[in-house]
């Protein structure tokens, strides 16, 4: 069977920036030692035209079967969309929690101007202000996909009507 519009595909992959770095993956990773620094996990279950993975990535994998390996480089556009700049903002520092010691790096979970749930990552401290990033991470990135097709199968009713694979590697009720 191929992988078309509501068909569930369950695939192992890696994801690498431009510069090899891998970013995420279902396979086990050991260090130059053989020291494993990232378990894996079972393949990833989607429900194919859902979209439950990136667009670039899904449009690649249409019509592959079980059995089958791509590589597909999926630019910003296709993925996380570019970096855009009004979703940085700078805020007085006496608006974050006071309780908390802010660094670098940090992700907090912030609200927009329509009252949703925003993650944001520090990016800048100062004495007196604090710069968030609501990008998503992955944001202006190029993704490297390393994909192996393993199984490929008819949604069944329930699955199509939630939206999502259940079982195996999908959304357990």
């Amino acid at each position: 069977m191929q992988i078309i519009k509501n068909a569930v595909a369950l695939i192992r992959y890696t994801l690498k920036d431009d510069e090899g770095n891998v970013i995420d993956t279902s396979e086990e990773l050991k260090d130059d030692e053989g020291n494993v620094i990232s378990e894996g996990h079972d393949p990833l279950a989607y429900l194919h035209g859902g979209g439950a993975i990136i667009p670039g990535l899904e449009s690649a994998l249409e019509g592959k079967t079980a059995g089958e390996s791509i590589e597909v480089r999926v630019e910003p556009a296709d993925g996380y969309g570019e970096k855009r700049e009004e979703m940085i903002q700078t805020v007085p520092r006496d608006m974050m929690p006071k309780d908390v010691e802010l660094e670098v790096g940090m992700q907090l979970q912030g609200q927009t101007t329509e009252g949703h749930a925003q993650p944001f990552v520090i990016v800048g401290l100062t004495n007196t202000d604090v710069t968030l990033d609501g990008n998503h991470p992955l944001a202006g990135v190029a993704l490297n996909f390393a994909v192996e097709v393993v199984e490929v199968r008819k949604a069944s009713e329930e699955e199509l009507s939630h939206g999502h694979v259940h079982g195996p590697g999908g959304h357990e009720h």
